[in-house]
Formats: C-alpha cells, sequence, structure tokens
C-alpha cells in the first residue's frame, strides 16, 4: 500500500497537480560589501536554532600555474593548521566543542569553507573565520604536515584507487592549453618541490578579502549579524596584488583524439569528452537537461538501452563539466563483463545520432522539467547548502539571486534548444573517446 501511495504522488507531482515548486520556495537575502572588497550575504532562516558561516574563495585549480599545480587543495588543507591565536590543529576541536561542524572542498574554480553551528555561537563562527583570514600560521611545521597529508590524498583518491584516474587522463588530453588540464589534486613533485616563497605568495594573492564571498545562513538577525561581520572582518586589509585570472582560450578541436590508457582495474571503461560553453550561457542549460535525457533514472535513454535492455553496460552517465570557463560533456560507461568497449562506443554513437537527428518529445521535455524542478528544491533544503549556493552564484555568476531565478533559465529551455546543442556540441570531430582497459599481466 506504502509503494502505491508513494507511486501515486509521484504521478501527480509530474502532472503538476501536486508541487512544491522552486519558485513557491522563495530564498530572501540581503548582500553587501565591505569596504576592502568582501562581498557578503545573509540569509535568515528561523526555523532551526543552527547557523552556517560559510567563505568562498575565487581561487581553484584553474589559478594555478603550470609548474605549481595543486596549490589550491594544498591550502585547503593549510588553512586548517591554525593561526596567531588558535594553536596547531585546534580549529576543528574549537568547533567541535561548540557543537558544531565544518568542512571545506576545492575545485577547479573555488576553495569553500563552512562552519555550521548553533545559532548562539554565530560569534565564535566569524572569529574563526576572520582568525584564518588574517592571521593563518604559515610555516615549515604546517607545510611538512600538509605536505605528507595532501600527496597520501593522492595516492588514496586518484593514483592507487581503481578508475581514479579516469578524470586526469581526459582533462589532460580535452584541454592542450587551459589550466583546466590539471587535475584539482596536481601534481605530487609540484607540492613536494614548493617553497615556502612559493606558498606565501600564493597565499598572499588570492586568500584576501576582495577575493571572497561571505555568506551567514540560518538561526541569524540580520542587523545583529552585520554588526559582527563588520566587527570582525571590517579592519581586514584589502589584497595588495592583482589576483591572477587565466584569460587562455582552448583552441577548437578540429577532429577527434582517440587514446588508450591502462590501469590496474578488473573490466575497462569508455569515455568520451566533447567541449561545451561555459556554465551559465543559455547552451550550458539546454546541455544539461540533455545530459539528463541520456542518462538520469533508468527511463533515460542510454540507461534503458544499454544497462536495462541490451545489459551491455554495468553504468553509463552523462554530465556536463560546467565550468567558469567553457568545460566539456563526458559520457562514461563500464561494459558488463564480456562486452568490449569499442560495443558501448557503437551503442552511445547511435543514441547521440537520434539526438542529433530527431526532436525530443514534449512528455519527454516535461519530464526534464520535473527532474530539474525536484533537484533544484532539494539543493537548498538545507542552510549549508544554501550558504554554499548563493556564494558560487555571487562568485561564478556575478549574481547571487540565481538561487531563485536560474530555475527560469532551465524551464526556458525548448526542444529546438536541445536539438541545436546536440548537433552544435555532439559530434565526433570535436571529441576526445579514452579507451580505460585493465593492464596485461
Amino acid at each position: 500500500m506504502k509503494l502505491r501511495l508513494n507511486l501515486f504522488i509521484v504521478a501527480l507531482l509530474s502532472l503538476g497537480l501536486l508541487s512544491a515548486t522552486a519558485s513557491e520556495r522563495r530564498i530572501d537575502f540581503t548582500e553587501f560589501t565591505l569596504d576592502n572588497g568582501l562581498h557578503v550575504i545573509l540569509h535568515e532562516d528561523n526555523t532551526t536554532p543552527n547557523v552556517v558561516v560559510n567563505i568562498m574563495y575565487h581561487v581553484g585549480a584553474k589559478n594555478e600555474f603550470r609548474d605549481l599545480t595543486g596549490f589550491a587543495h594544498f591550502f585547503e588543507h593549510l588553512m586548517f593548521e591554525g593561526s596567531e591565536h588558535i594553536g596547531r590543529g585546534e580549529f576543528a576541536e574549537i568547533v567541535e566543542q561548540a557543537g558544531g561542524s565544518l568542512n571545506a572542498y576545492t575545485s577547479f574554480d573555488v576553495t569553500n569553507y563552512f562552519v555550521l553551528l548553533p545559532s548562539n555561537q554565530l560569534e565564535l563562527g566569524l572569529w574563526l573565520e576572520s582568525e584564518r583570514l588574517l592571521h593563518p600560521v604559515i610555516d615549515s611545521i604546517g607545510i611538512a604536515t600538509q605536505k605528507d597529508v595532501v600527496t597520501e590524498e593522492m595516492k588514496q583518491s586518484r593514483d592507487n584507487r581503481p578508475y581514479g584516474r579516469i578524470m586526469t587522463e581526459t582533462i589532460k588530453r580535452a584541454f592542450t592549453v587551459h589550466p583546466y588540464q590539471s587535475d584539482v589534486l596536481g601534481k605530487d613533485e609540484h607540492i613536494r618541490n614548493a617553497t615556502y616563497e612559493d606558498i606565501a605568495s600564493f597565499h598572499d594573492m588570492f586568500y584576501v578579502p576582495n577575493n571572497a564571498v561571505l555568506v551567514v545562513s540560518g538561526d541569524i538577525d540580520r542587523e545583529e549579524a552585520r554588526v559582527l561581520v563588520e566587527k570582525y572582518f571590517g579592519d581586514i586589509p584589502k589584497g595588495g596584488h592583482a589576483i591572477y585570472r587565466p584569460d587562455v582560450v582552448e583552441p577548437g578541436r578540429t577532429e577527434e583524439l582517440r587514446d588508450t590508457v591502462y590501469d590496474n582495474i578488473q573490466l575497462p571503461a569508455l569515455i568520451q569528452a566533447y567541449p561545451i560553453p561555459a556554465q551559465g550561457t543559455e547552451d550550458y542549460y539546454a546541455l544539461r537537461m540533455l545530459g539528463s535525457l541520456l542518462s538520469q533514472g533508468q527511463s533515460s535513454r542510454l540507461y534503458r538501452k544499454m544497462v536495462v535492455e541490451e545489459q551491455s553496460a554495468l553504468m553509463v552517465q552523462a554530465m556536463p563539466l560546467g565550468l567558469e570557463d567553457p568545460g566539456l560533456h563526458m559520457i562514461m560507461s563500464i561494459p558488463n563483463m564480456g562486452v568490449e568497449p569499442h560495443t558501448l562506443e557503437a551503442m552511445i554513437d547511435t543514441e547521440l545520432e537520434k539526438v542529433r537527428n530527431e526532436m525530443i518529445s514534449e512528455e519527454e521535455l516535461q519530464k526534464l522539467r520535473n527532474q530539474v524542478e525536484s533537484r533544484m528544491v532539494n539543493d537548498n533544503t538545507t542552510i549549508a547548502r544554501r550558504a554554499m549556493n548563493l556564494a558560487n552564484y555571487h562568485l561564478l555568476y556575478g549574481d547571487a539571486n540565481l538561487i531563485n531565478t536560474e530555475i527560469d533559465r532551465y524551464m526556458a529551455v525548448t526542444r529546438d534548444d536541445i536539438l541545436h546543442v546536440a548537433q552544435q556540441y555532439l559530434h565526433e570531430d570535436n571529441r576526445v573517446v579514452l579507451y580505460y582497459l585493465p593492464e596485461t599481466r
């Protein structure tokens, strides 16, 4: 009975008869910029007694130099070492003793830190983040410690992990001149050989208030929060260096690149990567929906054909790698036992040929819109996710209110748009095809 009820609710949602739409869940916020250039966003939600202090820096793997890769991720770790007023390794301990939690991540474009605390500890959270912005301890002990941590992470999460180098091997072939050709973790030797001067220079350029956005989200009073923000961040000096923003334009690919990589894996994998425009562009939204059409859910075209009907693949996934600069649309699949990768390639190419030549149906478009709406509602259910999304929209799109309006860009995508992007971007003479095969013993 419960299963039938759930299926009935899903059916009503898909028909638009029962909904909790993204537009009905408007997220209110205020924003301002301090004299030192720090952009601040305050989002008040008093439904639970918690608060998030989130600070995002506009620095990722693409801001690194070719012989100094992995620095953005290295700093994600180094910034937890402590400050002039926080002992080494005490940052997490202070947060946990206050009943909170914390985390951070690095991408190709940004580095993000957040602290989740009881709302009566808001001032503590602001002090902690201002401390490691203004007074971080960057010394030989912390550098040596984090070099060991980061290079070990390279081994465990990438180099010695099955399929761990798929992204690395793909992007270094897909990008020939753009810094995206280096993955976020970077190269072991670049971290190992980095000098104190290299590291201090990176910090002084990027870890400055005018290269960041601070979001305070949750059970706050906006006016009180603004006073506290100005108290802890207002006197931090603006950065004194020009911030490096690569202006390299990746040249268009005019012929297919095919290659083979061998790794310590049991089953082969097939990767296709197609250049696509930057996130936030009209074509990007259509490509994102096209990716969902191909592989999101068991009824998607590639999954239904390759995994369910033919049982030739264990998995298949089509996903745009949305980046601040033009990125990639990647299709990855792993064959079932006894199935060769070229069989999967032929099946994928057949489905891509269909979307290049045939308009999708109105029913499929409505399904894609329903999926987008569900995803965007779910993506903003917690104050932590809202804080990160507000920061990301401001830094990479220049418009924090996209947290409320980006769904309109998806809803504006038409069947013609999806046909157009399939024809414009997913064709053989601009792609990278990678066969990822088990090592021969």
